[in-house]
C-alpha cells in the first residue's frame, strides 16, 4: 500500500471572513433545531396521550400461511417484516382481529408457532422456531409474548443480496450516494461530487442494472460527465442491492444484478395515528456547506401524507493536499412528496414525488478535476444544471387473500442536464450555446403474489417506453425503446433447511433509432437460486445463476448523431451471471464469504461517428468477496474484502473504454466498528476503506495508486430527551490525498482526477416533534 505521504498531522481551521455569515446561520439552525427538541415537556405529554403513542392500529387478518400472514401484518401496521431463514414452511397463523398495538398483534398472530420475533426501528424481524421449554412470557391481554431475537445474523441473506436497512442509513448519516454503500467494498462510487457519481456493482456499472426508485424505472444514461442517478439519501427508508443474479420480477434489463431504492414513509415515522416532523441541519467545515431538511407527516382515518424538502449551499472543498477542488461547491434542493388513503376494504393507492436540482459551478468535464486533453477555447468551469424527477402511483391490498395479493403500479421519471456547449471559433457561430439531454421512462407493472405453505409465486407483466433526447443547436436527435414483459418468480421452501428461488421472463422490445428506423428483438431471462443449511443454524451454502436479456440500450444523450449507419441494427444485449457462497453465524460471530462471475455480450457503447452508432463489447467481471463480524449485543464489528477483476473485450478495463460499462476495481477492504452506551446514550463508531496499489492495467496506462481513509463519530441522544440526536464527526480523518477507486481518468496522464475531500469536521442536530 501506498505510504501516507500526503498526510498532515495537524488540523486546518479557515478563518475567512466570508465564510463568517455562513458559520453564524449554521450555528443559529443547529441552536434551533436543539431548542425545537427541548420544548416543554408539556407538550411531550401532550403527545403521550394521543393514539400515537400508543401504538394502536386496526388489524384484520384471516388464519392463512404464515407467509401471507406477515405480509398482510406488514402492511396494516406500516412495519417491514424480515422473515430469518428457518421459517413458515407449512404453518398456518392465528386469526387477528381488532385494535390492537403492533407488539400485540403480532404476538397473537405467532402465537402457537414457536417462532420468535422482535420489533426496532420500524422493522419487524421474525425468527426461527424457538428451542423447547423455551420461556414465552404471556401479556395482559393473553396474548403470548415471544422471545425477543438479536437483528444481527438473524438469517442469510440471498446469494449477492445486499440491504441496507433503515437502521444502517441512521447510523451512516449519509451526505451522498457514496457513503450509502460505505462498508460494501463490491460496490464502488466514483466522484467526489452528487451529481457526477455512478454506481458500480463488482466493477459494472449502474446502467446495466435494473435501478428503480420505489418501484419506478430510472432511465438516466444523460451524459457521461456527469452521475447517472442523482439522488438526495436523506430520502431513502432503505436501499437492496442484488449483485449478479437477479429475480424476474426485478424489472427488465438487470443484466448485472438490480439497485431498489424506497423513500420514507408516514408509516416509517410514526406509530399510529397523528402527526409529527423533524428538522435536520448540519455544517461541514471543510467547504463550509449547510445543509437543512425539514419534513411535516401524518396518519389520520387512512389517510397519510408526508412532505419533506431539503437544501444545501456551500463552497468548494480543500482535498488532503491542502489544494482547493474548484467546481466542487453546494447547489442542492430535494424534496419529496406522498399521499396515501387506505379504505376500510383494505385497498390502499398511494401517490409519490421525488426530485431533486443541482445547480452550481463545475469542472468543465464534471466527472475529473482538469485535463490538458482541453480544447484551447473551452473554459476550465461551466455551469451545470442537473434535474431528476419520479413520481409513482401504486394501488395494493392491505387485507390480501393468500391467492390475491395485487400490485399496480405507474411511473414516470426524468432526468434532464443543461449545459453551455462550446463550439471551435468559427465565423458565423456563437460562442457557445445551450445543450439539454434528457432521458426518461413512462414504466408500470401489474402483478399479482400468490402464498401457500410452502412459499409464493409472484406472476406479472410489466412495460416501459423510454427516450433519450438532445436539444441542441447542431445535431439534436433521438432514440425511443419500447418493452413488453411477461415474469413470474418463485419463493420456495420444498424441504427443510432449503430455500429456493427460481423464476423467468419474456420480453418483446421495439428499438427506433436517430434516423427512424425501427427493430423489433425478442428473448427470455432465466434465474434460479438457492440455500441450504448445511449444519442448522450454523452453516449455510447459497448459489445462484441467472442469463439476461436486455434488448438495446439507448444511447447517452449528449452523443446522439442524427446519421448514425445502424447497418442490420444494434444487437440485443445478453448476460450470465453466476455466484457461489458460504455463510457461518455462531453466538453472534458472522463469517462469509462468496466468488462471482458476471459476463456482458454485445454491451453497447455507441459514440459520436456515424460508423459507431452500434459499437459493442464484450465485458467480464470475475472475483471473490470475504468477511466476518461480532455482535455483542450493544455494538458490532465488519470487516470484509473484495477482490474484483474487470475486462472488456479481454483486456484490462479502463474507464474511459468502459463509460456506461465497467470501471477497475481491485482490491478493496472495509472496517467498521461500532458500540452505543445505551445508558449514556452515546453511541461511537469507526470505519475504513484501504484501496489497494492496482496495477493490472493494459500497457501504456498508469496504475491506480492505493489509499487508507478512516472516519469516525460520536452520536449523543439524551436519555431524557430522545427526540434529539446531535452527531459530531471526522471524515479522512489522515487527510489523505486521493480518489475514489471508481473515479475516472486514473489511469491517463493527461487528466488530474477530482479529489476526495480532506480531512471534514461534520456537525449535525436533528430533532423531532
Amino acid at each position: 500500500m501506498r505510504s501516507r505521504k500526503c498526510r498532515k498531522g495537524h488540523l486546518i481551521f479557515k478563518a475567512e471572513r466570508r465564510h463568517g455569515g455562513r458559520r453564524l446561520l449554521t450555528t443559529m439552525a443547529i441552536a434551533v433545531t436543539s431548542s425545537l427538541a427541548l420544548m416543554p415537556v408539556s407538550i411531550a405529554s401532550a403527545q403521550q396521550s394521543t393514539p400515537r403513542v400508543a401504538n394502536a392500529r386496526t388489524f384484520d387478518i384471516p388464519s392463512q400461511p404464515l407467509a401471507s400472514a406477515l405480509n398482510a401484518f406488514g402492511r396494516q401496521s406500516g412495519l417491514q417484516v424480515t422473515l430469518a431463514a428457518a421459517t413458515s414452511q407449512g404453518l398456518r397463523s392465528t386469526a387477528v382481529s381488532g385494535t390492537l398495538t403492533v407488539d400485540q398483534a403480532l404476538a397473537r398472530l405467532l402465537s402457537g408457532t414457536g417462532i420468535s420475533y422482535s420489533i426496532s426501528a420500524g422493522t419487524a424481524l421474525v425468527g426461527a422456531p424457538l428451542s423447547a421449554g423455551g420461556s414465552d412470557a404471556v401479556a395482559t391481554d393473553g396474548a403470548t409474548v415471544l422471545n425477543p431475537i438479536a437483528a444481527f445474523g438473524a438469517g442469510p441473506l440471498a446469494a449477492g443480496e445486499i440491504v441496507i436497512s433503515s437502521e444502517d442509513l441512521k447510523r451512516k448519516n449519509p451526505a451522498d450516494i457514496a457513503d450509502v454503500f460505505s462498508g460494501e467494498p463490491g460496490i464502488s462510487v466514483g466522484s467526489s461530487l452528487p451529481m457526477s457519481q455512478k454506481v458500480y456493482v463488482h466493477g459494472i456499472e449502474e446502467t446495466s442494472l435494473a435501478v428503480t426508485m420505489d418501484g419506478g424505472r430510472q432511465n438516466n444514461k444523460v451524459f457521461h460527465h456527469n452521475g447517472t442517478n442523482l439522488i438526495d439519501p436523506g430520502l431513502l427508508k432503505t436501499v437492496s442491492v442484488d449483485a449478479g443474479v437477479a429475480p424476474a420480477d426485478a424489472g427488465p434489463g438487470a443484466l448485472a444484478g438490480a439497485i431498489s431504492y424506497e423513500t420514507i414513509d408516514a408509516r416509517d415515522l410514526l406509530d399510529g395515528e397523528g402527526f409529527g416532523g423533524f428538522v435536520t441541519s448540519s455544517y461541514d467545515f471543510n467547504s463550509n456547506t449547510v445543509t437543512t431538511g425539514l419534513s411535516a407527516y401524518g396518519m389520520q382515518e387512512g389517510l397519510e401524507f408526508l412532505g419533506y424538502v431539503n437544501f444545501g449551499k456551500g463552497n468548494d472543498f480543500t482535498a488532503g493536499n491542502g489544494q482547493e477542488v474548484q467546481g466542487t461547491s453546494t447547489d442542492l434542493l430535494s424534496g419529496l412528496g406522498k399521499f396515501a388513503y387506505e379504505f376500510d376494504s383494505g385497498d390502499r393507492f398511494e401517490i409519490s414525488h421525488d426530485s431533486i436540482r443541482d445547480d452550481a459551478p463545475r469542472p468543465f468535464r464534471a466527472n475529473m478535476g482538469s485535463t490538458t486533453g482541453s480544447k484551447p477555447w473551452e473554459p476550465p468551469i461551466r455551469d451545470y444544471t442537473l434535474e431528476r424527477g419520479n413520481t409513482v402511483f401504486t394501488y395494493t391490498d392491505s387485507t390480501p387473500e393468500g391467492w390475491w395479493d395485487p400490485t399496480l403500479l405507474l411511473a414516470y421519471s426524468k432526468t434532464e442536464v443543461e449545459v453551455p456547449v462550446y463550439p471551435k471559433p468559427e465565423p458565423g457561430v456563437p460562442v457557445s450555446y445551450q445543450g439539454v439531454g434528457a432521458s426518461d421512462s413512462l414504466n408500470g407493472k401489474f402483478e399479482n403474489k400468490v402464498s401457500f405453505d410452502i412459499g409464493n409465486v409472484i406472476a406479472g407483466v410489466d412495460f416501459y417506453k423510454d427516450e433519450a433526447k438532445l436539444r441542441a443547436l447542431f445535431d439534436p436527435g433521438s432514440e425511443k425503446a419500447r418493452n413488453v414483459g411477461i415474469y413470474a418468480q418463485a419463493r420456495l421452501e420444498p424441504f427443510e433447511r432449503t430455500r429456493l428461488s427460481f423464476g423467468a421472463r419474456g420480453d418483446h422490445q421495439r428499438f427506433t433509432g436517430t434516423t427512424g428506423q425501427t427493430w423489433n428483438n425478442a428473448g427470455f431471462s432465466g434465474n434460479v437460486s438457492g440455500e441450504y443449511d448445511l449444519v442448522a443454524d450454523l452453516l449455510t451454502a447459497k448459489a445462484g445463476y441467472s442469463h439476461v436479456w436486455a434488448g438495446i440500450p439507448l444511447a447517452e444523450n449528449f452523443i446522439v448523431n442524427p446519421n448514425w449507419d445502424y447497418g442490420r441494427g444494434p444487437k440485443p444485449v445478453t448476460a450470465d451471471n453466476y455466484i457461489l457462497g458460504l455463510e457461518a453465524n455462531y453466538n453472534g460471530f458472522t463469517v462469509e464469504g462468496s466468488i462471482f462471475q458476471t459476463d456482458l455480450d454485445d454491451a453497447r457503447t455507441p459514440r459520436f461517428p456515424v460508423t459507431k452508432g452500434i459499437e459493442a463489447h464484450d465485458v467480464r467481471s470475475r472475483g471473490f468477496e470475504i468477511g466476518g463480524g461480532y455482535s455483542w449485543g450493544d455494538g458490532y464489528f465488519k470487516v470484509k474484502y473484495a477482490n474484483i477483476d474487470v475486462e472488456i473485450d479481454g483486456k484490462p478495463a479502463n474507464s474511459d473504454l468502459g463509460t456506461y460499462l465497467a470501471t477497475p476495481a481491485g482490491q478493496i477492504i472495509t472496517l467498521q466498528a461500532v458500540h452505543t452506551l445505551a445508558d449514556w446514550g452515546v453511541t461511537l463508531g469507526g470505519d475504513a476503506e484501504i484501496a489497494l496499489d492496482y496495477d493490472d492495467v493494459a500497457a501504456g496506462y498508469k496504475p491506480l495508486d492505493g489509499y487508507e481513509v478512516f472516519n469516525a463519530f460520536i452520536e449523543y441522544v439524551p436519555p431524557q430527551r430522545p427526540n434529539l440526536t446531535l452527531r459530531a464527526e471526522i471524515k479522512n480523518i489522515f487527510d489523505e490525498t486521493y480518489s475514489d477507486r471508481a473515479t475516472y481518468g486514473q489511469e491517463f496522464a493527461e487528466v488530474t482526477p477530482l479529489y476526495e475531500p480532506g480531512r471534514s469536521f461534520i456537525l449535525t442536530a436533528r430533532a423531532t416533534f
